[in-house]
């Protein structure tokens, strides 16, 4: 059993060609441009739509741990009190309230994986597991990737590789490709924006790539954080000096997300910051073709 927060169908910016992207709830890393809040928390949480609600207080009302109540037009749930029953979702005629992750085993996600299938065959795409960090649920990421090996279908693994090197390695037995992001290479600054260092990520990077394991880098950019000269040479004269990296994803920060921290009744930590321009873009991506590295702007 695993949990997880959405199944993605017709990917195609999360590995090659075609696929279906599942996003496994929890990670490690606190970033606070995140593109998918509702993926930290590696609990199912529930959340309520102030624009949705109606205040019927339906809810309120048929709250058999009476843990919701109403204060200045917001609702409150006590959280210490909410057993996760989700008769709040069931009753809701505004489907104000909603779950956010869900259990699951193997057998549901590879119904949803397989009907996809002739996708796959035709375009050469597959399944990519993401989150989220996938890695943070080994037993249910490794059943679903040799289910996936059985059935000859292609997997990739988007991870921060923020993990124990027997982990990852457990991993790339049963994986045809890695995502891998690389957010900075001081491992100081990693910590302040993400919350943990990077010494692992680099070595598990270096790693993946000295056993011949295929890697596809991917760089968000973030002014202010790590799109400065020094940063992205030390990126390029890292990622150049390893063999079997795939390519180099440069994701350019968009304020896309806002609304996702909004519905989660989250604080907006992107609202820090501001989008790149094209000129910064350009500048980034020139330092990594000089070291012949394959470069894409987008991923």
């Amino acid at each position: 059993m695993g949990t997880v927060f959405a199944v993605k169908k017709y990917a195609i910016h999360d590995g090659p060609s075609i696929r279906t992207t599942v996003f496994f709830k929890g990670c490690p890393l606190a970033c606070p441009w995140c593109h998918n809040p509702e993926g930290m928390d590696s609990r199912m949480t529930l959340v309520w739509n102030k624009d949705k609600c109606i205040g019927c207080m339906a809810c309120v009302a048929e709250c058999v741990q009476q843990c919701l109540v109403f204060e200045n037009h917001i609702l409150k749930r006590n959280s210490g009190a909410c057993i996760k029953c989700l008769h709040c979702t069931e009753i809701c005629p505004a489907l104000a309230h909603e779950a956010v992750g869900r259990k699951a085993d193997v057998a549901d996600i590879m119904t949803d994986i397989i009907k996809d299938r002739p996708f796959y065959d035709t375009s050469g795409g597959g399944v990519t597991f993401s989150g989220g960090e996938p890695l943070m649920q080994p037993d249910f990421l490794l059943a679903l990737l040799k289910a996936c090996g059985r059935s000859g279908i292609h997997r990739a693994v988007d991870t921060s590789c923020f993990a124990p090197d027997r982990l990852v390695m457990a991993v790339a037995d049963h994986c045809d490709l890695f995502l891998v992001d690389l957010k900075h290479m001081d491992s100081e600054i990693h910590r302040k924006y993400t919350g943990v260092p990077n010494e692992q990520i680099k070595k598990n990077i270096a790693l993946l790539a000295q056993k011949g394991h295929d890697i596809r880098v991917r760089i968000p950019l973030i002014d202010g954080f790590n799109i400065d000269e020094k940063n992205m040479q030390a990126s390029a004269d890292f990622l150049a000096s390893l063999p079997q990296i795939q390519g180099v994803d440069l994701l350019p920060y968009h304020s896309i997300a806002k609304g996702k921290y909004k519905k989660m009744g989250l604080a907006d930590s992107t609202a820090r910051f501001a989008p790149v321009s094209t000129r910064q873009v350009d500048l980034c991506a020139d330092i990594f073709k000089q070291h012949t590295l394959m470069v894409q702007v987008g991923g």
